[in-house]
């Protein structure tokens, strides 16, 4: 049976559910850094509104799923809260340096660096596609990362701003490879678990994480204006619990490939909706790095998909 005849229609909406609701995500975190919000707080919030929101129905429908899980898997449970946790942390934090476009294309390279991990860790070959798309990226990041242009040029940007720019990208390189491993641990834990539990589970360690991180830091939590906590509340169930999870939703219906096929519209919705509510407009090398790691992503993703539709018609 066709992946398409065995999907309902629900499921097609859930698609465009997960696209918009995660496209939203960079512009609350904006908005919760002009609050003057620091970027452990953000990360640790939404995390914790996500995971206390879902824990009525974890608890209700799927307490016997979670007492008969295995150490092994407890474990890896554990490892993809910490990964989650870095991956907001550091993704947050980058938008403080760099453009919305510029921080969402370069976390959205998370497929890539999936397909790298599958062949260190799991013996997969790469396809053409996977390589020639991971060589477009890294090409679209060295665009962004090094200056180009003439010296007139990169004296008027000046060096704290160049200096910014390297940092939020390193950042958002760091928020794109925890995120890796993350997806990855997922891949193996919804083959046997259901999507309630597992995210309850994983947002509730990277939660706990973050909020740990928090006291040992000494961040503060609290005198922060009102509208600034509101956006934490919708960032926690916007992005995180409708899209977030609804990724994660989606890999019951869709090969793993294709769910991430599907993530690479966030960069594009993220960008309009920047464009239309701060007025921002990256510089043309970004925007030109930005377009050729999307390139590059799509082209992956495709080779991914085509590899891993191979291996279903190989079992068939």
């Amino acid at each position: 049976m066709s992946a398409r005849s065995a999907t309902p229609y629900r499921a097609y909406f859930v698609i465009l559910l997960a696209i918009a609701a995660t496209s939203s995500a960079a512009i609350l975190i904006r908005y919760a850094l002009d609050a003057d919000m620091p970027p452990l707080l953000i990360a640790a919030a939404r995390l914790a509104i996500a995971a206390l929101a879902l824990t009525p129905l974890a608890l209700r429908r799927h307490t016997a799923q979670v007492k008969n899980l295995s150490r092994r898997d407890l474990s890896l449970i554990v490892l993809a809260g910490l990964c989650l946790a870095l991956h907001f942390t550091a993704w947050v934090s980058s938008l403080q340096f760099t453009t919305v476009l510029v921080s969402v294309v370069i976390v959205s390279t998370g497929p890539i660096w999936v397909a790298i991990l599958e062949v260190l860790f799991l013996r997969i070959r790469l396809s053409q596609l996977v390589v020639a798309g991971l060589l477009i990226a890294l090409a679209g990041g060295v665009m962004i990362g090094i200056p180009i242009g003439s010296t007139a040029e990169l004296t008027a940007r000046g060096a704290d701003d160049l200096s910014a720019t390297a940092t939020g990208a390193l950042l958002a390189w760091i928020g794109a490879l925890s995120v890796s491993v993350y997806m990855l641990i997922g891949r193996v834990l919804r083959a046997r678990l259901h999507v309630i539990p597992y995210v309850w589970l994983v947002y509730s360690v990277a939660a706990v994480c973050g909020c740990a991180v928090i006291m040992l830091t000494a961040t503060r939590v609290s005198g922060y204006a009102v509208e600034g906590y509101a956006v934490l509340l919708a960032m926690g169930l916007i992005p995180q619990l409708l899209g977030h999870s609804s990724l994660n939703y989606l890999l019951e219906y869709f090969p793993a490939a294709l769910v991430s096929m599907f993530s690479q519209l966030e960069p594009l919705g993220s960008a309009l909706l920047a464009l239309v509510l701060f007025r921002e407009l990256p510089p043309e090398q970004q925007i030109a790095g930005s377009v050729i790691i999307v390139i590059g992503v799509l082209v992956a993703s495709r080779g991914e998909f085509r590899q891993s539709q191979g291996k279903r018609d190989d079992r068939d």
